[in-house]
């Protein structure tokens, strides 16, 4: 017998997935790897275990939420904390001779670290594609219309994805302040999504009153409809960059238009991603009751650099965990059916089990000798073969 304190327990983070929600997680991933192979995306997959030199040091995960060891030869590796840099080292290696873009996909765990608990797992898998290689408005289109169409895939109904631009955030910010530190203290804010807290760091700032007012008008951008974000912008910014960035971004809306999204799409000037490595568009997705974005990505033209084949890039995540409570997946959904047999009927409802599994049913052959309830034991079915003498 198994002893100590910590019998049932599981380290800080950490989960279990029982078989109902696991037949859910199996679902989505079929439906989706279904789904990225017809936009031409090729799966791929990575050691969990990378070196903290290379793609911990490049990650945009903080520091302290890494979970670091030790190799067997001293070195320092991490629990890989996110799929994009570790991708970003294949194509710069492995994939360093095939020509551009590349179109990756993938389904793997990543590892943070948690400091309490709070709802949040240290562990979870991310689905998710890379586009890499293409520059233009087109791929960011790209993108962000197969995370809808995934979305869509799944039985996802009432999500929104809200799409940002890192370039309008920090020419606004470096407009008004050459202060770094309160740069820094009004960007995790933004990504906090805190008002409260950007009113009152802009409140504390040594600030002129005029920037207090336009730092103020500014977090006001996060609740205006798309048109008239897009009419606020070059107030916002003046001069030849405001006009760049509405004239990209008014390009984004109009190709997303043409897939056929643009209804699920919301866009926010103060949208600002924790993954520091992105430099252009940026987006999260939002479904069900969790206030966290089920999905996020954007651009990230500088990070290949880093692995030494300079390369544009955009994609996204998602989180399985969260897209399966969006879905709010029920155990009946499933659609599972029983056949209950005694030893005499054995030799039918075997064939019985097999005539519907080849159907395509989801099947479940059990001696009613061996249940101890029967009736608890069979009213998780929706659908029962009787063949009990």
């Amino acid at each position: 017998m198994v002893s100590g304190t910590y019998v049932f327990e599981k380290p800080l983070g950490m989960r279990d997935v029982l078989p109902v929600h696991e037949r859910v997680h199996q679902n989505i991933r079929r439906v989706m790897s279904e789904e990225m192979g017809r936009w031409g995306y090729q799966f791929l997959s990575t050691p969990t275990l990378e070196y903290y030199e290379t793609v911990g040091k490049a990650s945009a995960i903080d520091e302290e939420r890494l979970f670091k060891l030790l190799d067997a030869e001293g070195r320092t590796v991490v629990l890989r904390p996110d799929m994009t840099v570790p991708i970003a080292r294949v194509a710069a290696s492995n994939l360093k001779q095939e020509p551009l873009p590349l179109r990756l996909a993938y389904m793997s765990p990543v590892f943070r670290k948690q400091e309490f608990e709070a709802g949040r797992p240290a562990e979870f898998e991310q689905i998710g594609v890379e586009l890499i290689g293409a520059a233009s408005l087109d791929a960011d289109a790209e993108v962000i219309a197969l995370m809808s169409q995934l979305f869509k895939s799944v039985g996802l109904t009432n999500f929104n994805i809200t799409i940002g631009h890192v370039g309008v955030v920090n020419a606004f910010l470096n407009e008004l302040t050459t202060d770094e530190v309160l740069i820094r203290n009004l960007s995790q804010r933004l990504i906090e999504k805190n008002d409260v807290g950007f009113r009152e760091t802009v409140a504390q700032a040594d600030l002129s009153l005029e920037a207090k007012e336009r730092f103020n008008a500014f977090i006001e951008l996060r609740h205006l409809e798309r048109h008239q974000a897009l009419r606020a912008l070059p107030k916002l910014i003046p001069g030849e960059q405001g006009s760049f960035f509405k004239e990209k971004l008014t390009e984004l809306f109009e190709l997303l238009e043409a897939y056929g999204v643009a209804d699920m799409l919301d866009l926010d000037l103060t949208l600002l991603s924790h993954s520091d490595y992105y430099t252009g568009i940026v987006f999260e997705g939002f479904a069900g009751q969790s206030g966290f974005p089920i999905g996020s990505g954007g651009r990230y033209d500088e990070l290949l650099a880093k692995f030494e084949r300079p390369a544009p890039a955009t994609g996204f995540g998602l989180r399985l965990n969260l897209l399966a409570e969006a879905i709010e997946a029920q155990p009946e959904a499933l659609n599972q059916e029983c056949v209950v047999y005694t030893v005499d009927q054995k030799g039918v409802a075997l064939k019985k089990a097999l005539t519907l599994r080849q159907l395509g049913k989801l099947v479940v052959l059990q001696d009613a000798e061996a249940l101890i309830d029967a009736e608890a034991f069979l009213s998780q079915f929706q659908v029962i073969h009787d063949f009990r003498s």
